[in-house]
Formats: C-alpha cells, sequence, structure tokens
C-alpha cells in the first residue's frame, strides 16, 4: 500500500456509541510523495550527524540522565504536570507539598524509561516489555487503580466526560489483542522495507489510536519513540526524545494524529513527525555542544584555580552533570571528605559561580548547578 492511499479505519456501532477501529498496519507499505522522501534525507542527515557527535564526547553516558530527566519533565507536562526541571533533580522531601504528586509522576517516568532502555538488552521492543514498562509508570500515581501494566477490559475515551460526549472513542477491548499484536509483527517484519523513522512514525500513530490501557496511553507512546530508535540502532545512544517538539505545538501534535483518523491523512502526520525528530536533532547537537562548553570553561578556567582540592573539584563536578541539584550531604559522600572539608569545597563552588545555593538555609541546603539547569531548559 502507498502511504498516500492509506484508509485509516472505521466506525463501528456499539450499545450506545461508535468507537474507532483501525485498520492493522502490518503489510507491505510504498512510499511515492515527494515531500516524505526529502524530509527522510534531511532528517537522516541530522540523524547521522547526532550519532557521529555523540561518539566523540568523552564520557557520553554522564548526560544521558540529563536527557532522560528532561524527556520526563515534558511528556509528563503534556498530560498536565507542572513539576520543572530543577524540582525533578531535587528529592521528594524537598518539594513543595501541593507539587509532589506530579514530581512522583515525573520521577515513575525516568524510572520507566531507564528501566526499558535496559530491558532492551535482553528482550526485544514487544508488548511484554511496553506492560512492563507501563506498570512502573504509573505506580504510586494518578491511574495506579486502572490495571498498570494490563491492557484494559473495558471500553476508555478522549475528551468529554462520558462515552456519550467523548470527542474520540478508541477501539473495543475485545480488539486489543489483535490490534496489538499487529503492532509487534509490523516492528519485527523486515519484509516491510520502509525506513524506521516511516515505521515508527505510523506505530506511534496507532498506539495512540488504539490506545491500549485506560490511563498512561500519552505518556506511554511518546515512551516508544526512544525506545525503537536504540533497538534498532537508529541511535546508538538515547540522546533523542520529541516529547518538547510536540509540547511546544500540542495543538497541531493532536490535529495531526485526529487528521489520519478522519481524513486518512497519514502523509501530514508523517511529515509531522519527521519535522518533530529533524528539530529534536538539531537541538540534541548544539545541546551536547553547549553542556561541552560548560564543562570546558569550569574545567579550564575554575577548577585549576582550587589548586590541591582539584581531584575532589572534578570529581564533584562529574557528579554534578547527572545530579545538577545536590544537598550538602550527598557532596560529602560524592567527595568522600569530612563535613568541613566537603563543605569548604561548596563554598569554592559557589564563590567560582558553579552551585548556587537555592534554600537561604544555614542548615540542609541544597545547591543548583544553574548554568546547566538553565541549558537543559532551552
Amino acid at each position: 500500500m502507498d502511504i498516500k492511499d492509506y484508509i485509516s479505519g472505521n466506525y463501528k456501532k456499539s450499545y450506545e456509541y461508535s468507537y474507532f477501529l483501525p485498520e492493522q498496519i502490518n503489510h507491505p507499505w510504498t512510499i511515492s510523495d515527494a515531500k516524505i522522501q526529502k524530509r527522510l534525507e534531511a532528517v537522516s542527515l541530522h540523524l547521522g550527524e547526532l550519532n557521529s557527535f555523540a561518539k566523540f564526547v568523552p564520557n557520553i553516558d554522564l548526560f544521558i540522565q540529563s536527557y532522560v530527566m528532561k524527556e520526563a519533565v515534558t511528556s509528563s507536562r503534556i498530560e498536565g504536570t507542572k513539576t520543572n526541571i530543577e524540582e525533578a533533580f531535587s528529592e521528594k522531601l524537598d518539594i513543595d507539598t501541593e507539587h509532589r504528586d506530579d514530581w512522583v509522576e515525573t520521577t515513575q517516568y525516568v524510572k520507566s524509561l531507564n528501566f526499558a532502555l535496559l530491558e532492551l538488552k535482553k528482550i526485544p521492543l514487544s508488548n511484554r516489555l511496553i506492560k512492563k514498562a507501563h506498570k512502573i509508570l504509573l505506580t504510586s500515581v494518578r491511574g495506579r487503580q486502572k490495571n498498570p501494566g494490563e491492557f484494559r477490559k473495558s471500553q476508555n475515551w478522549i475528551g468529554g466526560v462520558s462515552l456519550k460526549n467523548a470527542v474520540f472513542i478508541p477501539p473495543s477491548a475485545e480488539c486489543l489483542d489483535k490490534l496489538m499484536s499487529d503492532i509487534e509483527k509490523f516492528i519485527h517484519n523486515d519484509k516491510i522495507h520502509v525506513p524506521h523513522l516511516i515505521k515508527i512514525a505510523i506505530v506511534h500513530y496507532q498506539f495512540e489510536t488504539i490506545h491500549p490501557f485506560l490511563d498512561g496511553n500519552g505518556r506511554t507512546g511518546r515512551l516508544l519513540i526512544p525506545l525503537y530508535f536504540v533497538s534498532t540502532g537508529v541511535l546508538e545512544k538515547p540522546l533523542l526524545y520529541i516529547s518538547n517538539f510536540f509540547e511546544k505545538h500540542k495543538s497541531l501534535y493532536y490535529d495531526k494524529l485526529t487528521l489520519v483518523r478522519e481524513k486518512n491523512d497519514l502523509v501530514g502526520w508523517i511529515l509531522f513527525f519527521l519535522e518533530a525528530v529533524e528539530t529534536t536533532a538539531i537541538e540534541a547537537i548544539q545541546l551536547l555542544q553547549d553542556i561541552l562548553a560548560i564543562k570546558e570553561r569550569i574545567v579550564t578556567e575554575r577548577i585549576p584555580t582550587l589548586g590541591r582540592k582539584t581531584k575532589s573539584a572534578q570529581k564533584l563536578l562529574e557528579a554534578l552533570f547527572q545530579k545538577p541539584v545536590i544537598s550538602a550531604q550527598t557532596v560529602a559522600k560524592i567527595v568522600e571528605l569530612t563535613p568541613k572539608a566537603s563543605n569548604d569545597l561548596i563554598a569554592d563552588f559557589v564563590r567560582l559561580g558553579i552551585l548556587q545555593e537555592t534554600t537561604g538555609h544555614k542548615r540542609n541546603r541544597i545547591f543548583a548547578f544553574r548554568e546547566y539547569l538553565n541549558t537543559l531548559k532551552k
């Protein structure tokens, strides 16, 4: 089937409502649309640049957790949470009580994504892995009573307050096993010769349309994207997350998904998805360059001024790129110095403009690696 000839599915009548039943996707596809071909070339080039650039970044794994955290903040924000990047790196007890539920949701997203990335080394990207990741995602958060880790057994809906006035009603629960099995087969069907970028664009649309869980579908669907990139080797390291693009263009994101179902406009969705990947790849390269520049300035201009403390200072700096919001107690554990020596080192980092105290307290002080956090916010 040519992508431009795609028929998205049709509505099926149930008792008091009609649900949308999407067409299955595990079949041969062709791409004749020139706009898609042109965009694919550009996107592939930028992904290649990101892969190449990442190879030459020393200790690249230092920065991956920050990318994961940024993705968690943005993907969760699409669903209505208010956690910012600085709060996300903080400990639960340091978060204002009214913000803790949002903080937990963001933290569970991080745990879910990290778990899934590790799990990919043992099992393929599959419904089994998706269910495991979803179970972690909804642990101790809103939706924890809605069968985490299990495909739904009842009807859900999007928009409105009930099935009677819903904006969109996904397929009936009885269709889920067949539809989700179709997605899994499509992901691993090596006889379908379409670029990986097209495959994951189709998978993301199909997953969001099926909405297989009672809650957490949006976050899980976005989580699938980096997992697919890593599992297929499109990216060697998990350094690209497009939720930030989706969040900036939230209305258009939902409109493009809706237009596939209502107007069969799969081409329009794919072009939007490819633009998201291209823009995000360019931004990821720039972000890595900015981070490396920050590290280089500190290592060459500030750390050497500390004399005999240089070794401990370098150790602390490395840790700050993974944990840019940190307590005095944690610093002492990292540098393995006496409380007085670690406090002296913290004072040096504050004086040099690397750390900033955020509480105004004399005890239980929290420090932020402000320059790095501001860079991650971009």
